[in-house]
């Protein structure tokens, strides 16, 4: 699914560069006001969905108006908050079967490039690291708002999603050809720094 990245800009770039850069600078994700998300999304068998969630991670990024493709975002994840609301699943989840948290108590994301096509739509082009494997990935992105906030702040936030092979990353437990392929969604909003 491709999605519309930074779709802000392309507005701004129309009405003019004063604007522009209102909005660019380092955000730090609000950790503290519980406004972010880091799901995940795995077929059972072809027969329904798992659905799970990383409970504690944390990053920023950084937004240039003028030049999206400028643009950057950095994510640390710690693998043992994988919460798929289900005791024992999670704990079979954090051993050397899946995610083998105790030797791999971190996944990360740290983007190396943003590419742009022709309607305005982009990639967030980056590596992630996943129970020590790196391996380049792409997220489809998109800009949910900007604006002040009532404390005197000023946040961003943005969603985005990608798909990736569990073999790809050394998970060995197979389990099964419905169930090669999980997909991650990041939802997250950014106080700027």
């Amino acid at each position: 699914m491709k999605r519309l990245f930074l779709a802000s800009a392309v507005y701004l770039a129309l009405v003019g560069g004063a604007q522009a850069a209102d909005h660019s600078g380092t955000y730090a994700f609000d950790k503290k006001g519980a406004h972010q998300f880091i799901n995940f999304r795995i077929s059972h068998l072809g027969y329904s969905w798992l659905y799970g969630r990383f409970n504690d991670f944390d990053g920023q990024f950084v937004y240039d108006a003028e030049n999206p493709q400028n643009s950057s975002v950095s994510v640390s994840i710690d693998t043992a908050s994988v919460d798929s609301n289900h005791a024992e699943r999670d704990k079979h989840l954090r051993d050397e079967d899946f995610l083998y948290t105790g030797e791999y108590p971190q996944a990360t994301f740290k983007s190396t490039g943003v590419r742009l096509d022709e309607e305005g739509e982009a990639d967030i082009v980056g590596n992630l690291t996943l129970r020590g494997v790196t391996r380049e990935v792409v997220l489809d992105a998109e800009i949910i708002g900007h604006g002040a906030d009532p404390w005197g702040g000023y946040r961003m936030g943005f969603e985005a999603e990608t798909e990736f092979r569990l073999a790809d990353f050394g998970i060995p437990t197979n389990l099964g050809p419905a169930s090669e392929v999980v997909t991650l969604e990041i939802s997250v909003e950014g106080i700027r720094q």
